[in-house]
Formats: C-alpha cells, structure tokens, sequence
C-alpha cells in the first residue's frame, strides 16, 4: 500500500533525506501566497505536473490511500477470549471433570454418557462466548474501512497542459492541480490557489465539528492556525457546497487529515482496555483461583493419613508407607469438590443480564452494539458530549425577528419559538396573527423569495434542502403567516410544508439571481411582481446590506431616509443580539431598477451582461431601502437542561468538546445548564489549542462543574479522553463526525449519533443513539445504573456456591433408596437424564430462589414488619419500592433523610442520606445470602427423593446430609459473628427475629416441592394406569 503523500520536496531517502524533510516539516502552505507555493511543489497552475514527474513523485510518495492495517488472524482472536481469569479457571475445571469422567465414567466396561454432562456444558458455554467475542472484535476494524468510503475516487485534474476530466483519486501525487466544484469530494488535502466562481463554500463538520459550511478563499493566514482557521485549504472527504475553485494538492493518503484520523483510530483500537466489568470479573477469578487452590490442598491434607502412614521408633517417624492409587483417589475428590465450586454459569448468566440490559436500553432509543458496554455505561463518571446534534438540534432556527416600529427612533422585536425544521412546531410570540403591516409583510417576502432553500417530511423528521439558514428563514415565513385578505391562499398547495413561502413566490417570480460572495456578504433576487413591477431584494451580513442601504422603511411602509441615529439603533440591537450567539441576517429591498425595467430573464437584453459579471453586484445592491433583521442559532435541545441537572445530582460530569466558535459553544453552554448565567469561565472554557499547551492538563480536567473545549481537533478530544481514564475516570464520550471517531474508539463507551452520524463514528462506537438526543445517553446511563441496589458481591456469591454444594452433594451420596423402588418400572436404557416434568420442576425452584433472594432484600427497606415479625427493631429507616428501584436518583429528592440502625452490637451510620443504599444495605444483603444459603440448605432435603414426599423418606434417613446441613449452617455462623470474617465478607450479625424472616422466606421451597412432587406422582399414577389398561385390552 501506498505511503501517502508528504509536502513536496522529500526526495529518495538516499539523497539528501534530513535536509528535505526538514523542509517537509517547516513549510506550511496555508500560510504562503500561491506563488511560494507554486515555487515550493515546483509546478504551474496553468500546466500541471508533467506526466514524467508524475511518475517520479509516485515512486516516492506511493498511492493516495489509506493503508490498510493488518487485522488479527482469526486464531489470535480466538486465543485473546481465553486471556480471562474467569475462562481460564472454567477451562481447567472442564479439561479436570472431562479426564475424571473419562477414568471414573466406565460401568460395566461402558462408558457412562451422564458423567460427561458436566465438562460438555462448560465446553459449550466457552465455545459460545468465545463466538461472542471474537465477532465483537472482527468489528472493530470496520470504522477503518468506513473511513475509507467517504473518500473520493475520482478527480478532474490539469497535467501536461490539458485538463483530464475524471483520474482515479488514488493517482493523485503532491503538487497535481485539481478542479473542484459544487458537489465533489474532496480527494487530497489541497491549498486553494484560484477562485473560479465568487464564493467557494464547503462542508467539513464532519471533520472539524463545525455547524455550517464554511467559506474558503485563496488568501493565506497565519501559520499557527487550527484546522478551522485554515481558510485556504481543503480537506479530503469534505464536500463542495457551493461554487468552483482551483487546488494545488499538497498531502495524500496518510499524511492528509483524515489520514491521521485513520491512524489514530488504528492506534486507539490498539488500545482498548477492559471495561469495569472485566475487571470486576478478573478479580473475582483470581480470588476464586486462590481459595480453589486452598480448598484442594486442605481437602488432600485431611486425607492424608489415608494414604500415608508411618510408625514411630524411638520417638521418630519410620517405615513410611504410601499408596499412590489412594492418593490419586483422594485427589480426584479433592479437585472434584473445587470443581464443584466453580459458578460454570456465571458467563452465561451475565451474557444473559447484559442482553436483557440491550432490550430495555433499545426502548430508550439506545442502541447497543457491544454488550459490556451496558454495564460500562452504568459506571460512568464523565460524559464528554460533542454539541452539534447532540446537545443542539442541529436544525439553525431563527429566534428573533427585529422589524421596525412607527418610526425611525423605534424597533420591534418578536421572539420565535421552535427548535426544528417543523413549521408548525411554534409560534412568533404577540404576533399579529392575519394582520401583518407592511414592514413585516416586506420581511416575509425577502425572507421567503430570497432564499433557495426546501424543507421536506420524512419518517415524522422535517428535513431542510440547502443552505440550513436559508432553510430557517423559509419556517419563520410559515410562523408569520399570510398577510389580512390574501384571497387567493388556496393557490398554493394545501398540502406543501411551505405554502406560505410558495404564495409569495406565485406573487413575485424571480427572473435573476445575485450570487452571495464574500466580498459583499450577501444575495439579492430580482423579482417580477404580478402588477408587473420589477424590485431587487436582498439579504446578507447586516453591517454591509445596512452599509448599502439610504433609506429605511417604517411600520406601515412609508420610505424615509436612513439617517445616523437609526444606524446606530440597528447597529445596537446587532450587538446584542451578536453577544447572545445568534447569527444575524439583515434584510433590504430596492424598487428603482432602471436598467432591468424590461428584463424578464432573457439572455440578449443587455441588462444581462451586468449579471454576468459578478463585479457589478454591489452597484446593483446600492441604495437599498433597509425593512429588518433576524437572528438564528442551533438551538438546544428542550430536554437537554434537565438531562444535565440529573448529571450534576447523580456526580456525573459533563463535558462539552466541540469544533465550534468559542462564544457560541459558550452561550449554548450557559443556557442548557453546564455553567451558570453569571459564572467565570475563564478557567473552564478553553480552546483544544489552549488546553494543549497547559502544563498541569489533568489539574485542568480535574475542577469541578462542567467544562468546555471549543475549536478542538481529533487529536485533542482523544487526549482529553486518554487523561481522564488516566485519571480513573469512566468516561463516555459522544460524537457524529469522522473527527469524534478516534475518541469514540479510546473512551470507555463511545456513543454515535445514529441520523446524522458518519458510518465512521458509528462503526468506532459501543452504542448508537437512535435519536441523536443527549438525554437519551443520560437515560441510558440511568437505565444501566438503576434498578434496586446490587444484593450480593462475588466473594458471598462464592461463598454460597462452596459452603451449599459441598457438604450437601457429597452427603446426598449415601442417600437410600426410594421405599417405592421396587414398585417403579426399570428406567428404559434410551431414558433421558432429566425428563421435561423434572427440568419444570427446577424452573419453578430456580425461580422462586431468585424471588426469595432478591424478596428478602426489598422487604428489609420496605416494610416494618412481615408475617407477623417485627423488622424495625434495628431502628432502620422505611423507604418506598419507588424510591429502593430508583435509588441512583436519590441526590435529587427532597428533604429525604435516613437513620443509622444497630447490627449486632454496632451501630450503621452514613455520611450522607444516599448512602443508605450504599454501605446501608449491609443488612439487606445479610438477610440475602442468609435466604440463599438457608434456601440451598432446605432444597437439599427435597433431594432425598426423587419423587418421594418428604413424610414418606424423612430427613433423617440420611444422617449424613443432616450433618452436612450443620457444617454449612455453622460456616455460615461462622462468617456471621466473627468480627473479621463479617468484614471480610461485607455482612453483620442478624437478630432472632431477621432469622425468623430468613426461615419464613426459605422455608416454602420446601412447600412448593412437596406439591410438585403430588403433581408428578398422580401424573404418573395416571399415566402407568392406563398403560396397564391398555395390555389387558
């Protein structure tokens, strides 16, 4: 693959490599005139590169294409799935049952299928995740080759003195001269060195994050500027909005912008740490390797004299006798036992959880991509949003309209409402509804005629066409309404979103356009109205169309003169309205058009050749007659202030990091929540370029409140982001464009904006934003957040998984038969282990279980007594279900306080209220693990028989599961009231009326069992007296 292409001037590393890339590095083409330029790349704009030097750059510099990465094989991912503690452990426990299956599996010189149950199930459950995993990870070089699409494949280019109209784009080379116009991509970064129409406009948000198309020119500026500063270069995978242009490329492939894009995706990929929840899940698994390990020497140790003995002589050991298949019996019950103990279920469980999370977030318009990342997104402490489409609607609306009153010395203001392209979707506060004077009337027509916009319907989305604040003004002449007795208003199509503006085009036909340069800021139409009389109206920049105007009409249309009072007074409300961030738009009109009094479009009337020539526009557009100006913006998003309150009481940050102008970002910022109206924001709004240059980067990142990042790059979001999750941070961060791509790749949980996203940040992401709505990621991190609080921690959840296999499963060995035994029929060979009826039955339990657990916790925060029992004798405080499944949102509540409460002979006290559902649920989890392990216990006694009730094998013909029972009970004392252990293992000592309620909620599974064992007992009485009948007949 090519190497991409360097500023011109690098020759064969062999000859005279450093001095020429020093002159790579130092020459910066945005700041030379076009003729250094032409000098530098040693070319003419005129001719182009000849077709021999061509070649010599192309051996140099390689194709004008992204490289392509290696990918890892699929073995080395598969590899990678098994780099976890967890799946390790679960590997070694298959490999061990598999190989003590295989040696201790054989009856009568066959091997038993049932012993191999257990490896396959963990096998199989590994298998699984591991197909999981490794179609996860093959996606993540797909944002690689999504970058790769939104470059251009063709280019018109100038060689050899003739223009070639359509060269594959990879064949660019460093100093090729291309030609650009309206709707071309962009195929290299390039140095505009011609103008061909008056105004070159292109779009680049995508890649710097800004909210309009922006103006290019020829000029140079300074050298220290940032990738939005550079007016005189173009950037491949931009687009040509408006107009024509002539280019000297100056980078290809890896060195243009969106090359160092794609690496540093590439480099942010490489990078990728695990997510709080495997590392959560490792700890648990070393944790597990270690009391595992523990268990099976202290098992084979108890055993020890079984299989090596001595006798003492003389006071000293001798005549050692050892058996060594003894001792590989008891190491197989060693392992055995320590296998036994490992939750194999667990990655399917959590798979499962993770799954559910995806469906109630989809509701949410979250979209997840990664499963993790459910669980990540629950844990996270910073959001870093773009603001372009996420915190804003990305859709300019106007918001104030100024007109001017009854006379000169006084102004109108109106202030309308409504955040989209929906003009149905607000009003224009104290408007005079039907009854428009002519000053706003005149508004309305420049407004609607000027303007070469559309907005159309899609999917219950209103879609603009053109330039987004032409698209604006059009709504607002739909929010103005028709003027008083406009009888003809059924000639526009009723059902067209902008009847409004197509009346008023049916009354004045354009017949000639003045093009918006950025000489004189601004566009001007001239009209043919229907009493045919020819009018110029215009709208642009309000300094220049005021600057042009000699006269100013008033309220009810009178014309007078524009004198220095009422320039100031516009000026003013300008100012005001500047400082607010709104972009202003002036409008003027002009009735006295000598030279087009006869023109109706036609190419020979010699008023043509004026509009030919671009030069004449501002003598045309002299004299105006100045009627008003408008101010709009990308609003915000109504429900983005409470969504940022509701982060700022759950302790999360919010970061906003955009390529917009400063003053904007910070107006947007003050009104949506993330500073206050009067807050200093000389240490919390910065540009990208001012925070890289700070010395102590991480102090910055680390202030409390909000911050702000304006004009900021890729790689200034990516180290942003990098910093933070240095700092321990759990960071989620937003985007939509190809420059949020590498951040959204290195952040904890990159979140896309699925409407106006690229495929790039997208296929960088973790979860998709169906609605591109901020709130929906703070939803998102609620949904993932809330829920009641977590009822046990992995070191009980391992307790419960020995102390209730253990002792239980070995004892239930020596278990004697059923009484009935003789009376049932001989199990058929085919038989399947666990038939339908009895896999029902361990649904039911395994539900109830669950319920009983989780039950058990929330009656402890909710109710004062239970059955009878009197639970508020600890003193603890009462709480709702509302308020115990929405506890994450407890920063928010009102004049909500909790009492400490005793456990055993301490007292449980929180530094704040909210932490009631932190280290105050101490108890509820006792009282969990209790249930559990007393539930586990009770269930083992239903395992005397298969379906034998209870009265009829009662527990005691197994006084070896009675005594199991004890062990496990007394282990579980144990971790009860001794002080260490409790500590050890998050819980405290529970009073004889919590016990009362663990035995009042474990006790029923014995209940609900004994009932299930009548159903299959009468099931089967049926179903063996009927097959009896059957014989007989």
């Amino acid at each position: 693959m090519g190497k991409g292409g360097q500023d011109y001037g690098r020759q064969e590393k062999e000859k005279k490599s450093s001095d020429d890339s020093s002159d790579r590095d130092t020459f910066k083409a945005w700041a030379r005139d076009v003729r250094e330029c032409e000098e530098h790349f040693k070319v003419s704009v005129k001719t182009g590169l000849s077709s021999e030097e061509v070649e010599n750059r192309r051996r140099i510099y390689g194709s004008n294409e992204l490289e392509k990465h290696e990918g890892q094989s699929i073995w080395s991912l598969v590899l990678e799935q098994f780099n976890d503690t967890l799946v390790r452990i679960l590997l070694g426990a298959a490999i061990i049952s598999f190989v003590l299956a295989w040696y201790d599996g054989e009856h009568d010189g066959e091997k038993d299928i049932t012993a191999f149950v257990e490896p396959l199930v963990i096998f199989l459950i590994l298998i699984v995740n591991a197909v999981v995993g490794v179609w996860q990870e093959s996606n993540a070089e797909k944002a690689l080759e999504a970058l790769k699409e939104i470059q251009s494949e063709h280019a018109a280019v100038i060689r050899d003195n003739k223009k070639i109209a359509s060269l594959a784009a990879k064949d660019l080379v460093p100093g090729d001269i291309v030609e650009l116009k309206v709707g071309d991509k962009v195929p290299a970064d390039m140095r505009v060195v011609e103008l061909i129409s008056s105004t070159l406009r292109l779009e680049q948000g995508s890649l710097t994050g800004e909210s309009e198309a922006v103006n290019k020119s020829n000029k140079p500026v300074a050298e220290d500027s940032d990738i939005q500063g550079k007016r005189c270069m173009v950037f491949a995978g931009t687009t040509v909005v408006n107009g024509n242009c002539i280019c000297l490329v100056t980078q290809i492939g890896m060195e243009t912008e969106i090359g160092k894009v794609h690496q540093q995706i590439h480099v942010a990929s490489q990078s990728e740490e695990d997510t709080p929840l495997k590392k959560k899940l490792n700890e648990f698994g070393e944790t597990l390797t270690m009391i595992i390990g523990l268990i099976c020497i202290l098992v084979w140790l108890i055993n020890v004299k079984y299989f090596l003995s001595w006798e003492y002589v003389d006071g000293w050991p001798k005549n050692f006798k050892f058996s060594f298949e003894k001792c590989t019996y008891y190491f197989e019950i060693a392992v055995a036992l320590a296998v036994a103990a490992i939750p194999e279920g667990l990655p399917a469980v959590i798979t499962t959880c993770l799954a559910l999370g995806t469906r109630k977030m989809a509701q949410k318009n979250a979209l997840v991509r990664k499963l993790p990342s459910v669980e990540t997104l629950g844990c996270t402490t910073v959001i870093c949003s773009d603001k372009t489409g996420t915190l804003t609607t990305n859709q300019m609306s106007v918001t104030k309209l100024v007109a001017i009153g009854h006379n000169i010395d006084t102004l109108r203001a109106f202030k309308v409402d409504g955040t989209t392209y929906n003009p149905a979707g607000g009003k224009i506060e104290n408007w005079p509804a039907g009854d428009m004077d002519a000053n706003l009337q005149m508004i309305a027509k420049v407004a609607a005629i000027c303007n070469d916009a559309g907005v159309t319907q899609a999917d219950n989305k209103f879609v603009a066409h053109g330039m987004p604040t032409e698209a604006a003004l059009k709504v607002m002449v739909e929010k103005m309404g028709l003027p008083k007795g406009s009888k003809d208003v059924n000639s526009a199509s009723t059902s067209s979103l902008l009847r409004c503006c197509e009346w008023w085009s049916q009354r004045e036909r354009r017949i000639a356009t003045l093009e918006f340069d950025r000489d004189r800021k601004s566009m001007g139409v001239i009209v043919d109205s229907s009493e045919r009389k020819k009018s110029l109206l215009v709208k642009g920049a309000v300094e220049n169309v005021l600057e042009r105007s000699s006269k100013i009409q008033l309220r009810d249309g009178s014309v007078v003169k524009l004198d220095a009072n009422a320039r100031k007074l516009v000026l003013q409300a300008l100012h005001e309205m500047s400082t607010s961030a709104l972009r202003c738009l002036g409008f003027a009109y002009k009735d006295e058009l000598r030279e087009f009094e006869t023109y109706s479009g036609n190419d020979d009337h010699p008023a043509h050749q004026l509009l030919l020539n671009p030069s004449n526009y501002p003598s045309i557009e002299s004299e105006l007659i100045f009627v008003g100006l408008v101010g709009l913006r990308d609003p915000p998003r109504e429900e983005v202030h409470q969504a940022i309150e509701d982060c700022r009481a759950a302790g999360i940050r919010v970061m906003v990091i955009t390529g917009d102008n400063k003053n904007t970002a910070e107006a947007i910022c003050r009104e949506i929540g993330v500073f206050r109206s009067n807050e200093d924001l000389s240490s919390k709004s910065l540009t990208g370029k001012d925070f890289m240059e700070l010395r102590d980067k991480k102090a910055h990142l680390r202030q409390d409140g909000g911050l702000l990042f304006s004009r900021a790059e890729p790689r200034h979001k990516q180290e942003i982001v990098r910093l933070l999750k240095e700092d321990g941070e759990v960071v989620a961060m937003t985007g939509d464009g190809v420059n949020d791509a590498p951040a959204l790749k290195l952040a904890d949980i990159g979140v896309a904006m699925g409407i106006t996203g690229t495929e790039v940040a997208k296929e960088a992401s973790d979860m998709v934003l169906a609605d591109d709505n901020f709130s929906t990621i703070v939803a998102a991190v609620g949904e993932a957040a809330l829920g009641i609080p977590e009822g046990l921690i992995p070191v009980q959840l391992l307790w419960v998984n020995l102390v209730t296999d253990g002792p239980p499963a070995t004892a239930l060995g020596f278990n004697p038969p059923d009484k009935d035994i003789m009376k049932k029929p001989p199990r058929r060979s085919d038989d399947s282990l666990i038939n339908m009826w009895i896999l029902f039955r361990y649904l039911v339990i395994g539900m109830y279980v669950g319920i009983a657990t989780v039950g058990v916790f929330i009656i402890w925060y909710t109710c004062g007594s239970f059955m009878g029992i009197d639970l508020s004798q600890d003193g603890h405080t009462l709480v709702t279900y509302s308020q115990l499944a929405n506890w994450g949102q407890c920063p928010t509540w009102t004049n909500f306080t909790a009492s400490p409460f005793t456990a055993g002979n301490s007292v449980v006290t929180f530094d704040t209220p909210c932490d009631y559902f932190r280290t105050g649920k101490v108890k509820a989890m006792t009282l969990s693990l209790s249930v559990l392990v007393a539930i586990e216990m009770f269930n083992s006694l239903n395992a005397l028989s298969e379906d034998g009730s209870l009265l009829s094998m009662p527990p005691w013909v197994n006084p070896w599961l009675l005594l199991a029972m004890s062990v496990s009970f007394g282990l579980h004392f144990l971790i009860l009231y001794v002080p260490f252990l409790a500590k050890v293992f998050g819980i405290v000592p529970l009073s004889l009326n919590e016990w009362l309620l663990v035995l009042a909620v474990a006790f029923p599974v014995i209940i609900i069992d004994e009932i299930l064992k009548l159903i299959g007992r009468c099931t089967s009485q049926t179903s063996a007296a009927s097959k009896s009948k059957q014989k007989s007949e």
